[in-house]
């Protein structure tokens, strides 16, 4: 059974414990989100010391079973004020499953010095950090691959989480060693800057593995899921050939591609950004178009795109990004966008919440919409930690505070990703009631919403929005409790041999019968758990609501407005 190491860093003591009883059986966001509620207080600063830091691989992250490398991250949001989990890919996940370790860091540094904590086998240590401080991610994982080793997993902080800036970010290093994979939402960046600590350090070397009841079942139920990912449309060819990003043609058609800070639902540059434009100016200058940045991934979504001299700007460049710093602004270049991505990789910075508020410093003139040198200058200025940079820095609500901005496109002070919820419903229905925020992994429901993905609920329609909202909510929950990549929720949805698998795997796992109703009431566990945490903190259901603005204005080109009722949305937890 796993372990948690837990971490002070106000004396510096680490000390491993057996699971306690209350969280045993609990993983990724199960067990994030339920130490945090047990834990912390939920009136408490983010950035003091009483909020906690929690690391939490999976329950199947270090087996064999494929795409099962996400992170959870959990914590008191300093830009929403609520609860957190923010989750990340790439290889650290792996490595704590294997090593039977969740972390948790306690305490904050108050007297200026930082440090880096190396985990193995063995247990954890602290090590001083001074000389790190200030280097951006990328240097920064160069350095400490060098004095630890390649083949270490490295969560690590940049400039705009020393900051404690509340759109900054924990990098994790994928399978090439980069940091270009983020727990970006929410800002735990900061809160891991508040404790002094730059980077974790993560080398499983002759780790014990993770503990499996019945090995010969588990291998079994690991098949067939595989199986399921690589036949599905989708998991198998589509994301796999375009990546995320083959998501804008699509949304872009359905008038669902907010443009200009929300202002319209198509973007005129749309063939200049779309997945498959992209793909050709990959494949042409000799990048890699596919390939799988977290480990024991098979669907291989990742790509690495290079300038016009087939050298490195980012990886992996993805759908949100390239809209927050795209059609959000107004903004075609697909250069300068993969250059605004490679700058937040270095500083630290959440690609879509800085997006945000970048649209609502050029709502309020700060910079044109379609400046693509002006929007680079300002993501340099929250590197820097100017006065500008630090509002920005803090999120596109505080953005729009500042400059008398009301058109903010956020719910609980979080901004929203690359689907317009006038045009989606039912996006605007997880947008709203979402615990997390504005947070559209918490409640993917666009292939309900969009005829051409099989959708059979009218987008533009109350009706249906709330229920389907709801149990995507629920099963996303439960599976963020799995370690599994978000978008295996397809195949095993649609392939009647992807959730047999899943349920296989799981029941083999724990040496129990596993059903759907099993992995229903753990999402609604869940889930109440996270929304207690933020009742306690004072959030209402005022907050579960979209800004004003998008219920007032029609959004061209179907000049629909949002249209679900609050006492609709106010039943939404009624489970």
């Amino acid at each position: 059974m796993a372990k948690i190491m837990r971490v002070n860093m106000s004396d510096l003591k680490i000390s491993v414990e057996e699971m306690p009883k209350e969280y045993q059986g609990l993983g990724g966001r199960g067990l994030t989100s339920v130490l945090i509620s047990k834990e912390v207080p939920p009136t408490c600063h983010p950035l003091g010391e009483k909020n906690k830091l929690v690391f939490a691989a999976g329950s199947l992250s270090g087996t064999s079973a494929a795409n099962n490398s996400r992170l959870s991250v959990g914590l008191k949001s300093p830009l929403t004020g609520g609860i957190k989990e923010s989750n990340a890919g790439g290889t650290s996940a792996f490595k704590l499953g294997r090593l039977g370790l969740n972390i948790v860091v306690e305490g904050i540094r108050k007297d200026g010095k930082w440090y880096i904590l190396h985990v193995t086998k063995e247990g954890g240590k602290l090590t001083p950090a001074d000389e790190y401080q200030g280097l951006k991610n990328y240097e920064l994982v160069k350095k400490l691959q060098s004095r630890f080793g390649e083949k270490v997993g490295i969560l690590s902080i940049g400039p705009a989480g020393e900051m404690k800036l509340s759109t900054a970010t924990i990098a994790s290093t994928d399978t090439s060693g980069i940091p270009c994979r983020h727990a970006g939402r929410g800002g735990p960046g900061a809160v891991m800057g508040s404790k002094g600590l730059k980077a974790i350090v993560i080398d499983d070397t002759g780790a014990p593995g993770v503990p499996i009841a019945h090995m010969e079942k588990f291998r079994e139920g690991a098949k067939k899921f595989a199986k399921a990912i690589q036949n599905h449309p989708l998991t198998g060819q589509g994301l796999k050939i375009l990546g995320t990003n083959m998501l804008v043609n699509p949304l872009n058609a359905a008038g669902a591609y907010p443009t200009r800070n929300f202002r319209e639902g198509t973007f005129e540059g749309v063939d200049k950004v779309s997945g498959e434009y992209m793909h050709e100016v990959i494949t042409k200058r000799g990048g890699n178009p596919s390939h799988a940045g977290c480990t024991t991934c098979i669907i291989q979504c990742s790509n690495v795109y290079v300038d016009e001299k087939g050298e490195y700007i980012t990886s992996s460049f993805e759908y949100e990004t390239i809209w927050a710093n795209g059609a959000n602004l107004g903004i075609s270049d697909l250069d300068t966008i993969a250059r605004i991505d490679r700058l937040c990789d270095e500083y630290g910075i959440d690609t879509m919440e800085i997006g945000a508020a970048i649209g609502v410093a050029m709502d309020a003139g700060i910079k044109k919409f379609g400046d693509a040198k002006g929007a680079m200058e300002l993501i340099e200025e929250v590197g820097k930690g100017t006065p500008l940079g630090r509002i920005l820095g803090s999120g596109s609500w505080v953005t729009g505070k500042v400059f008398g901005i009301a058109r903010v496109p956020a719910v609980k002070r979080q901004g929203m990703a690359a689907y317009e919820p006038r045009a989606l419903h039912g996006m605007g229905v997880s947008y709203a009631t979402s615990t997390m925020g504005a947070d559209h992994t918490a409640g993917w429901v666009v292939n309900q919403n969009i005829a051409a993905m099989g959708g059979k609920l009218d987008p533009h329609k109350a009706e249906g929005q709330v229920d389907a909202s709801r149990m995507v909510q629920i099963l996303t929950a439960a599976m963020d409790c799995t370690g599994l990549c978000t978008f295996v929720n397809f195949p095993v949805g649609d392939v009647p041999e992807g959730g047999q698998g899943l349920m296989e795997m799981m029941s083999a796992l724990y040496g129990v019968d596993m059903t759907f109703d099993n992995v229903v009431e753990l999402g609604k566990m869940v889930l109440k758990t996270e929304r207690e945490f933020n009742l306690a903190a004072g959030f209402t259901k005022a907050d579960d609501r979209l800004p004003d603005f998008m219920i007032e204005e029609k959004i061209p080109p179907h000049n629909v407005s949002f249209t679900v009722p609050d006492k609709e949305l106010d039943r939404f937890f009624e489970f």
